[in-house]
């Protein structure tokens, strides 16, 4: 088990985009495109201040699957997660965040 990381990358849009990774890997919350490296670098700040269970907002999806963005306190987006199939498995993902989110380093990848 490795441990929780923010991984940078750069799109082919030239964007910067970051996953919030969990210790085993797993991606558990995805950013928007972000024009510049510092950006990318606060929306990751913000991920670690605003990770608490009132920022989440539970959304489903037209096909029945749930998940969740994050919001920050200006109620702008900073990351959503991948698809869930349960409401239960979706907040095991919220929980996952705001366990990892404060203590994950940010890597480039």
């Amino acid at each position: 088990m490795g441990h929780p990381k923010f991984l940078v990358k750069t799109g082919n849009d030239g964007k910067y985009y970051f996953n919030l990774t969990a210790k085993n890997g797993q991606v558990i919350l995805s950013s928007q495109g972000y024009s510049s490296k510092s950006g990318c670098e606060n929306g990751i700040a913000s991920v670690k201040t605003n990770a608490k269970d009132e920022m989440f907002e539970r959304k489903e999806a037209k096909d029945g699957q749930v998940y969740f963005v994050l919001k920050a306190a200006n109620s702008q987006v900073i990351g959503k997660s991948e698809m869930y199939k349960s409401k239960a498995s979706m907040e095991n993902g919220i929980k996952s965040v705001i366990e990892n989110a404060p203590k994950a380093e940010m890597e480039m990848e």
